[in-house]
């Protein structure tokens, strides 16, 4: 989050890493975050889909207030982590501190161009990661896709 009610998305595929970022239209209602957070889900591969959508992993924010709505769209449930417990959604806190690299606190994501944001997701998703030995999240989530897709 950041000012002027800004905000982006984090969707993270926990097997992978595989990082998706939206930005939020200078809103954080639930009705507009709901609606983004579908359409992000919407968009990927049918094989990333059935691995991203076992569910979702949410803090405590009034953001989704609507997640019944989410789960009939998308088929993904929501999950709400205990107040103030960010150790139960750890590779989120982690890809947040990666994201801080980029943006420190107090930027405001509504001057940042979807563009932009989808170059530092690309960099993230090719960025190696020791969980992962060494291999890049985008380099991992290839194998899960491509091992799903034999055993369909």
């Amino acid at each position: 989050m950041g000012p002027n009610n800004s905000g982006i998305i984090t969707l993270v595929e926990r097997a992978s890493r595989f990082t998706l970022l939206g930005r939020l239209p200078g809103t954080r209602d639930s009705t507009t975050v709901i609606d983004k957070l579908t359409a992000m889900i919407e968009e990927l591969p049918g094989a990333m889909r059935r691995s991203v959508t076992r569910s979702v992993t949410w803090d405590q924010g009034t953001e989704m207030a609507q997640h019944a709505r989410f789960t009939v769209a998308t088929g993904c449930p929501v999950f709400f982590c205990d107040p103030h417990s960010p150790w139960q959604r750890p590779t989120n806190e982690n890809l947040n501190g990666q994201l801080r690299w980029e943006y420190p606190k107090g930027t405001d994501f509504n001057r940042i161009s979807d563009e932009d944001l989808r170059t530092v997701q690309d960099m993230l998703n090719a960025r190696p990661r020791v969980i992962l030995d060494g291999a890049t999240p985008s380099e991992t989530l290839d194998e899960l896709i491509t091992t799903v897709a034999l055993t369909t």
